[in-house]
């Protein structure tokens, strides 16, 4: 991309607090945000070729609230990052992440998270200390199971469709808000499905289709009822 083309979008960023340069094949993160870093509300540099963000410089955007970062190269997150304090939306799907940032639970804002098509292979116990989590999206990632730790979850859908699931704790019905959980795709035997999700969870919408059992069997497990009656209130609610 030329200077000029550069310039032409930094203009515009100027005036909306919006900067979008998608598909560019950029390899490193314009260093010429900077002089609009106290500015900014939205950044997409989506589907480029970025391998690293600069640390000094991505912690300077801190009033941003939405940043894609979706189809890059990244392979992992700076603590720098955490700064963003009033991050809303945080898009990373279809990069190379192993893990997330120790400090990420700084991140306190955050309602939306993508991360599909990573290289997770745990739901990273940051997340718990986020207490404004719509929706977390953890799918086609290299998860083999969830652990205790998921009861501090405070998502409100969580979607862990096509990783290799084959072991839940039964701690996930613990979770508070948890409306929308989705586990297609996976290794899950029926005996590996907590039956407190289905009697006594917050949940209204189980996706499974996709596992090791046939759905027909999910239903003539104990507390099945008690699930529709909620996953129906909710289809009534929003009808």
């Amino acid at each position: 991309m030329g200077n000029s083309a550069l310039r032409a979008h930094l203009d515009t960023a100027q005036k909306t607090g919006v900067f979008q340069l998608t598909g560019q094949g950029l390899a490193q993160f314009p260093e010429e945000l900077q002089r609009l870093a106290s500015h900014l509300r939205t950044i997409d540099l989506s589907n480029n070729k970025m391998e690293s963000l600069p640390p000094l410089l991505i912690g300077k955007f801190t009033l941003l609230k939405s940043l894609a970062l979706n189809h890059n190269k990244l392979s992992f997150l700076p603590e720098e990052l955490c700064r963003l304090t009033k991050l809303e939306s945080l898009q990373l799907n279809h990069n190379h992440l192993t893990e997330l940032p120790a400090s990420f639970g700084q991140l306190a804002a955050l309602k939306t998270l993508g991360l599909s098509g990573n290289r997770l292979r745990a739901v990273p116990a940051q997340l718990g200390h986020l207490g404004h989590l719509d929706l977390v999206d953890l799918s086609k990632n290299q998860i083999q199971s969830v652990s205790d730790g998921i009861s501090r979850l405070q998502a409100i859908e969580l979607n862990l469709n096509q990783n290799q699931i084959s072991q839940i704790s039964v701690q996930i019905s613990r979770c508070p808000r948890l409306k929308v959980l989705r586990l297609e795709e996976n290794c899950l035997e029926l005996s590996m499905l907590p039956q407190s999700i289905l009697s006594d969870s917050q949940i209204s919408l189980l996706a499974v289709e996709g596992n090791l059992f046939e759905i027909k069997k999910l239903r003539e497990l104990e507390g099945y009822d008690k699930y529709m009656e909620r996953f129906t209130a909710t289809k009534k609610k929003f009808a």
